[in-house]
């Protein structure tokens, strides 16, 4: 199993008056580890839209545990939970790097379609994809 890790360090804007990061900014950091996730398979999400394959977004949740706040350097933990060839559901796990605290766990699962947003067969659509993902699971 692969397992990817982003880093960041939050930024003033994220956090709400209580100094504590708004909960909708997790959704966001789960993107960054999920494109890196990507790139280190040797693809990104412009390498895949270009030849015509798209991957929204179909569920999304996230738990937290503790809150992250302002300057704190957190780290993104992003695997593949689960592929079926259409439907690809990663894991997300997000620790504090000062205290290797777990703030929160998510998890976002995505289906492959065309532009027209049919669903797509990514087998078929983008072999190399496809062999990579089956690689790391």
């Amino acid at each position: 199993m692969k397992v990817t890790r982003a880093r960041i360090t939050v930024r003033y804007k994220e956090t709400d008056q209580m100094g504590i990061v708004h909960h909708s900014n997790y959704y966001s950091w789960f993107e960054v580890a999920r494109a890196q996730f990507f790139k280190e398979l040797g693809f990104s999400y412009r390498d895949m839209e270009r030849r015509g394959v798209l991957l929204p977004l179909i569920k999304a949740e996230c738990h937290y545990k503790a809150p992250a706040r302002y300057d704190d350097r957190l780290t993104i933990e992003v695997f593949i939970e689960e592929f079926k060839g259409l439907r690809l559901t990663f894991d997300y796990k997000v620790f504090n790097e000062a205290t290797n605290r777990l703030l929160a766990e998510g998890k976002t699962v995505h289906v492959f379609t065309d532009a027209r947003l049919k669903p797509l067969n990514i087998k078929k659509k983008y072999i190399k994809v496809y062999e990579a993902l089956m690689d790391v699971i």
